[in-house]
């Protein structure tokens, strides 16, 4: 059976990796759903001990904080904002500027997949309006948001995970990753503006003067509702229960139904979440990653250092997935200290900008600007994606080791 279940483990993360297995129209999510009813089929873990794998707080937390950025996507906000952000700047330095820091700054409080699955399609409506080439805009928009949510424990789903795993504290978290993730969506700047230059010179058009329908009070709801979450989540209330409470005043409204603000939760991504959860409980009830740790640990290779961490994060990330690295690294390593999880959050972030595989974000936005009839693929990512995921990496590597969180070796 040891065998049987390290078979679906491997074609679990190959499918991560791929992201799906060869011949077949079958996602990530699919793949790992497969796995789970292949280890309960088989008996190679009870329902019971599936059910108990789940870590039903981190989904909560993420199902409430999509709901929660839901708000903002059902008022218009980001389609508000996309639009402006295209048609402010007189220039393409200032208007790649803009997409920065619009990207960079909602991400870092709001989930930041939704973001740019909102954002990508106007986004490309506005600059195609204008004559501009969409690619270093999008790639500015991907980057952006990855850099952006490395600051806090809300802006992406691994750092949602790290949190409530590693019991974090909110604002101390936020203090020890928001100067990395600044200096990142600089570099992400800089990158995007050395590696497009040609494209960026440019000059647009002028922008056009319609802009799209905005429900101020809808937004300020929402925006209510996420100062509440920061409220909260510096309170001794769980978060679990903090998240659904900032939440249910939005479900209550005579103009935007529950369907519009729950319609921007990715199912198959918390589904995602679950399903790996259950496959690396198999696997750990092997006693084979115990096995591996310990023989690591007795060669002096273990994630708690930089030496370990810095190419594992660089490696996973841009192989399995940042969300899937997370989830299988916090599943097989027991109670990691806060400064290996600071690590662990800002490293698997930063390291998604190098490959478009590289994290969930850069796939919807080259998926939601494929819709927009925009082509935007793994070389447009890779061009300024590389130089952006390895400085911005050596930048926390550096912070983190001089600022003393984590070992070098």
């Amino acid at each position: 059976m040891t065998r049987f279940v390290t078979l679906v483990f491997f074609v679990t993360y190959l499918g991560m990796a791929l992201g799906g297995l060869p011949g077949l129209k079958i996602g990530r999510t699919g793949v790992a759903l497969l796995a789970v009813v292949a280890l309960l089929i088989s008996g190679a873990l009870s329902q019971h001990a599936a059910a108990a794998a789940v870590d039903l707080p981190t989904l909560v937390i993420l199902f409430a904080l999509m709901g929660i950025s839901g708000q903002f996507a059902a008022s218009g906000f980001y389609g508000f904002l996309a639009s402006r952000v295209a048609a402010a700047a007189a220039s393409p330095a200032r208007l790649l500027a803009f997409v920065v820091l619009t990207a960079g700054l909602l991400s870092a409080f709001l989930t930041n997949d939704i973001v740019v699955f909102a954002m990508t399609p106007l986004l490309c409506h506005g600059l195609k309006e204008r004559g501009l080439d969409c690619r270093p805009y999008l790639a500015a928009l991907a980057g952006a948001a990855n850099a952006g949510s490395a600051a806090s424990l809300v802006g992406n789903p691994q750092n949602i995970l790290i949190g409530a795993v590693g019991h974090l504290d909110f604002w101390r978290f936020f203090a020890v990753a928001a100067p990395p993730a600044l200096a990142a969506l600089l570099i992400a700047y800089g990158a995007v503006r050395l590696a497009w230059r040609t494209e960026l010179a440019v000059l647009p058009k002028a922008p056009a003067r319609d802009l799209p329908p905005l429900d101020r009070w809808q937004t300020a709801k929402g925006a209510a509702a996420l100062v509440l979450l920061l409220i909260l989540f510096a309170t001794p209330l769980p978060r679990p229960l903090a998240a659904l409470l900032a939440l249910a005043p939005l479900l209550v409204s005579r103009k935007t139904s529950t369907q519009a603000v729950l319609g921007s939760i990715d199912w198959p991504l918390i589904l995602l979440f679950a399903c790996l959860f259950v496959v690396n409980a198999g696997i750990d009830a092997t006693g084979l990653p115990a096995l591996v740790l310990h023989r690591a640990a007795a060669h002096g290779i273990t994630p708690d250092r930089l030496s370990v961490m810095t190419p594992f994060a660089f490696a996973a990330s841009n192989t399995i997935g940042n969300v899937p690295a997370v989830v299988m690294v916090l599943s097989l390593w027991p109670a990691p200290p806060p400064g290996a999880l600071y690590g662990l959050a800002l490293l698997t972030t930063l390291a998604g900008n190098l490959l478009l595989t590289g994290s969930i974000a850069n796939i919807i936005v080259a998926e939601r600007a494929g819709g927009a009839r925009v082509a935007f693929g793994f070389r447009d990512q890779a061009r300024a994606g590389v130089p952006m995921a390895l400085a911005s990496g050596l930048v926390a590597l550096l912070w983190l080791g001089f600022g003393g969180w984590m070992p070098w070796a």
